[in-house]
């Protein structure tokens, strides 16, 4: 008699170290996958912020050539404003739209400005701008990538029991607007328009 109830508590205790065991695993392995995430919209947040910090810069350098065209740049500084504001993923990714079509107008206007296509201050700023634009894809790229990891690591079963006993919610991808998603061309070597 002794030994059959030994017997049950030893599979008893062994049965609650295994789903102690998984439960702490799973629990872990919810919070590497979360702060992944994390860490991949930080990178995306300082590609976004490099970005806001090359374009004063750039606005004053085409203000230097094309003064007058007041509205684009009061666009740019505007869109610019709602990036740095913005603090969901959401509202970051709808503000990057805007954002990137107003730099696209504004680089445009270099088509009708030689002199300003020829400036070393405006290439090396665009230049900074188009490095900044590639980092900003691959870190939305990279970010999504683990936001997709996470969101299906918190469904699956058992992982989603254990997913919603502490609180871990699914995150939200970084979409572009529709708008958003045909890059401009702006090409400043083949056209000599304007003036």
């Amino acid at each position: 008699m002794k030994n059959g109830i030994l017997t049950a508590v030893i599979a008893i205790v062994v049965i609650l170290a295994v789903v102690a065991l998984f439960i702490f695993g799973s629990y872990n392995g919810l919070v590497s996958s979360e702060e992944n995430v994390n860490s991949k919209w930080s990178q995306i947040d300082n590609q976004l912020q490099r970005r806001a910090d090359l374009i004063p810069n750039l606005v004053n350098t085409v203000k230097g050539y094309a003064a007058h065209e007041q509205t684009i740049f009061t666009e740019v500084t505007r869109a610019r404003e709602k990036l740095i504001g913005a603090g969901s993923v959401e509202e970051k990714a709808r503000a990057d739209a805007e954002l990137s079509g107003a730099l696209s107008r504004l680089l445009a206007i270099a088509e009708n400005y030689p002199n300003l296509k020829a400036d070393a201050n405006f290439r090396q700023l665009a230049d900074e701008l188009a490095g900044t634009e590639n980092r900003i894809a691959v870190a939305r790229m990279d970010y999504n990538n683990a936001v997709q990891a996470y969101n299906s690591k918190i469904r699956r079963f058992p992982t989603v029991i254990i997913a919603g006993m502490f609180g871990f919610e699914k995150k939200d991808y970084f979409k572009a607007e529709e708008g958003a998603r045909e890059v401009p061309k702006v090409d400043f070597g083949s056209q000599n328009s304007g003036n």
